[in-house]
């Protein structure tokens, strides 16, 4: 009996799980057999994918955000550790790329790389190739070990969500940081020390923030006044949190764990015979 009841909520949790992922059950222990983070807890935790533009005031809004309790992954973070010698997409890139893309320590030469792909629609998508799938893996471990701390969604930082779509189809809301071609202007020279012709041409490097916000499905005007920008973020926050559904699925995944606890102590200390 003792057994029977320690199992039962692994078996139930597990049960649960394959029922909202969409997975068998039999296919749980093979883990290529998992559905991409695209399908994961859906309609329970979800994905926010943030944006701006250079001097939009991304990075006053993301603090805010973390002020609040929010959980933050900045993707460009993670795309810089996926590439480090000793993992698969280091490995990998010198394969394709060959050892002239290495600095002397054995990092990626972001330079060189950059260099090589440019104008080079083919060999961007190799290298895209390589990074793309690692990068989802880390998003994911990421988002899991959030999911499984209670946060109702995570925050992606991604610079380049609508320029690559290449993380689109993951977030279920987006959010870009806009302001006014003037205001954005005058603070990048103000905080660059630019002229006008130096600001202005970086500017015009990235997709305008105008056709980023009619892409985003909010929008957080920093155009003016700090505490009006804040007061955003806080009521775009309330939003987000309000719904309570994915509480059921964390209850079910944390006592399907302890159920799986339980089973594996009775193994080891009760029913397998000893060394």
């Amino acid at each position: 009996m003792m057994v029977l009841v320690s199992v039962a909520p692994a078996i139930l949790a597990i049960r649960s799980l394959s029922r909202s992922f969409g997975v068998p059950v039999r296919d749980h222990l093979n883990w290529g057999a998992w559905p991409p983070v695209t399908s994961l807890f859906p309609g329970k935790m979800f994905l926010v994918g943030l944006t701006g533009g250079i001097a939009s005031g991304k990075s006053s809004v993301i603090q805010v955000f973390q002020q609040l309790g929010c959980a933050v992954i900045d993707v460009d973070v993670i795309a810089r550790h996926v590439v480090q010698p000793g993992y698969p997409a280091h490995r990998r890139i010198v394969e394709a790329f060959g050892t002239e893309v290495l600095l002397e320590n054995g990092d990626i030469d972001r330079k060189v790389l950059g260099d090589l792909i440019f104008n080079q629609p083919d060999r961007r998508h190799l290298l895209n190739s390589i990074t793309h799938p690692e990068i989802c893996k880390e998003m994911m471990k990421e988002t899991f070990k959030f999911f499984l701390r209670g946060y109702r969604y995570v925050i992606l930082d991604i610079p380049l969500l609508f320029e690559t779509k290449k993380l689109l189809k993951y977030m279920k809301h987006t959010v870009v940081v806009y302001c006014d071609r003037d205001t954005q202007l005058a603070r990048l020279m103000q905080r660059n020390s630019l002229n006008r012709d130096d600001a202005e041409a970086r500017i015009k490097a990235q997709l305008p923030l105008k056709d980023k916000a009619r892409m985003a499905r909010h929008v957080l005007d920093n155009s003016g006044e700090w505490s009006v920008t804040k007061r955003q973020v806080v009521l775009l926050h309330a939003e987000l949190e309000r719904s309570l559904e994915y509480l059921p699925l964390r209850l079910g995944v944390l006592t399907g764990l302890a159920g799986i606890a339980s089973l594996l102590y009775l193994l080891t200390h009760y029913l397998l015979p000893s060394p």
